[in-house]
């Protein structure tokens, strides 16, 4: 007997668990205050909005073949102490990460990350057959398990995903602790290391990937034109490393792949450094103002490097979430990410901020 088309699917590729991205905001007669996504509280930049609406006249056209203008702009924005042929881009980090999925692991292959994390490490790695190894980050603070991924690495080992600050309990990894992990970690291993949040980072041992990718450690540093630069809807984002493995992942990068709004977007924005620094500016402003309040109001919260606090509700994660709602208030459970019970919250502009405080004030039980 002949045997069906399923006889040739992939045994991995199963309908387990899947990323899902935050909601939408829902038709309502109600403002709604979206603090789920992690967005720009500010918008888009003025500056990508103007470039955006000047590209629009030339969308009968096709875009760049390659991305080498926004690679150029990227050069500039990290003031020379790259060069260009050591950036890549891609629709969204989220395609950076499976691009360095689909060059690097095979099947049978080990990819470690920490949980609770983005859910792309391990949903993507999936899709190519590859185990995944996940080294929780360690209680009570979320601080990496540095000596249990490296007794976890073995020869299959392709890949670490490191993440700072952290998504979604907002934490870090201090200096100290990533050059331990990078003097003592195998050299035939990548280390992609998730900056997606940097700017929003303040701690004093807060670092990037740069100083390390300049030194020549396997190391990528992942980012995003989503949150600092109001670019979400346009799915850009790009990454930086050494050259020889920047080359070698470009033999997959495909032709045409960012659309023109995109890359015109994303070279307006980078050159929009006073609408940067005043997101900054808005975000750290607004997680004192909600840690204050989280105080006072005693829901129990993690300080964060990023642009949203990670929260222990008092209530379940899910009844909390929904009467948040229902006074005009998104925010996100992150049992997904592997933090059950907790709640992310996306820090807002002022209004935003204030308004979640009231609503918190009226569910919150006495």
């Amino acid at each position: 007997m002949a045997k069906g088309i399923e006889s040739i699917f992939k045994p991995y590729l199963q309908p387990k668990e899947v990323y899902k991205g935050g909601k939408n905001i829902p038709p309502s007669d109600q403002k709604i205050y979206k603090l789920s996504s992690n967005e720009n509280p500010l918008g888009a930049s003025p500056k990508a909005v103007e470039s955006l609406k000047k590209a629009a006249d030339n969308v009968a056209l096709y875009p760049d073949q390659t991305d080498i203008r926004l690679r150029q702009a990227l050069v500039d924005d990290f003031q020379g102490t790259l060069a260009i042929e050591q950036f890549l881009t891609g629709n969204s980090g989220s395609e950076i990460i499976d691009m360095l999925l689909r060059a690097f692991v095979n099947e049978g292959d080990e990819v470690i990350f920490s949980n609770p994390c983005f859910l792309p490490y391990s949903v993507f790695s999936r899709w190519y057959g590859a185990k995944q190894v996940d080294i929780r980050l360690q209680d009570p603070d979320y601080a990496l398990h540095l000596k249990g991924i490296l007794n976890a690495i073995t020869p299959k080992t392709k890949i670490v995903f490191l993440t700072s600050p952290n998504n979604p309990t907002g934490s870090y990894i201090p200096k100290a602790v990533l050059e331990d992990f990078l003097n003592a970690v195998p050299k035939n291993i990548l280390i992609v290391y998730d900056e997606v949040y940097r700017h929003f980072a303040d701690a004093p041992d807060y670092v990037t990937a740069l100083s390390y990718v300049k030194a020549g450690h396997n190391v990528i540093g992942l980012n995003s034109f989503s949150k600092t630069y109001g670019l979400a809807g346009l799915r850009v984002g790009y990454c930086y490393t050494t050259t020889t493995i920047a080359n070698y992942v470009r033999l997959i990068h495909k032709p045409f792949l960012l659309p023109l709004t995109a890359i015109e977007g994303a070279i307006g924005a980078l050159a929009d450094t006073a609408f940067i620094e005043k997101t900054v500016a808005t975000v750290k402003a607004g997680r004192q103002f909600l840690y204050q309040e989280f105080d006072k109001l005693q829901i129990q919260y993690w300080p964060s490097q990023a642009n949203f606090i990670l929260i222990a509700p008092p209530l379940p994660e899910m009844e909390f979430t929904n009467r948040l709602m229902d006074h005009g208030i998104m925010v996100r459970p992150v049992s997904q990410f592997g933090a059950p019970g907790k709640v992310r919250i996306t820090v807002g502009d002022e209004e935003a901020n204030t308004a979640l405080i009231s609503a918190l004030k009226k569910i919150k039980p006495a």
